[in-house]
């Protein structure tokens, strides 16, 4: 899916209700609300620069990593209004995790999406990828926690807190213990009867659900 669905999906990621169940402002434990924002060249970075913004509507303080942009016209556009906002970019992931522990209460895995080949992760996002696992801070996965394969659990790829899954969770989240939510309520009923999905009710106007 793409287009107005990239936004559709990112903008339930964050709304009030789930926020307050997850990781609310009051409970961080660094004294600024910061977030690492970490976005890949596809579909996935797009929703996380969304993201991105809609912390920054919510109070967060994110910084985004994205080495490679995209090209897409979608893309820029995420980008340019995350620049607007004044959200910064770092230039570089460092290396060391304990930066990355101590400057940062969350990370936002918003990297490798189910289009991602995880057999064939290259740089930069392999090297991400060895830093992710290494560090302490929660991590937070759009979609499909980068490094796993879409249709069952990898042991290459990251472990993270929380799973955001679009549209129907994909395979590979059964696997996944942490603590799960669904957004993707705007879903069409022919597509839900197409592809047999089961998809739990959403209460009241809620756009995100956890499972």
């Amino acid at each position: 899916m793409c287009g107005r669905s990239d936004e559709a999906d990112a903008s339930s990621l964050l709304q009030p209700g789930p926020r307050r169940k997850a990781y609310p402002l009051s409970s961080l434990a660094k004294k600024q609300p910061t977030v690492l924002v970490i976005c890949g060249p596809d579909q996935n970075g797009s929703i996380g620069l969304v993201c991105a913004r809609h912390l920054r509507m919510f109070e967060y303080e994110p910084t985004i990593y994205h080495p490679k942009r995209s090209s897409q016209s979608l893309h820029q556009d995420f980008t340019v209004q995350c620049e607007k906002m004044d959200i910064p970019f770092l230039s570089y992931l460092p290396t060391e995790v304990q930066l990355i522990n101590d400057a940062y209460n969350l990370v936002i895995d918003a990297m490798l999406g189910p289009e991602a080949d995880c057999a064939n992760i290259k740089e930069p996002y392999s090297g991400i990828l060895v830093t992710l696992k290494q560090i302490k801070t929660p991590i937070v996965s759009v979609d499909v926690p980068s490094g796993w394969d879409v249709e069952e659990t990898s042991q290459d790829g990251i472990n993270p807190e929380v799973l955001i899954s679009l549209t129907a969770p994909k395979k590979c989240a059964a696997s996944f213990s942490g603590k799960h939510f669904l957004a993707g309520r705007f879903l069409p009923y022919d597509i839900q009867k197409k592809y047999e999905l089961n998809l739990p009710e959403y209460p009241g106007t809620d756009c995100l659900i956890e499972l």
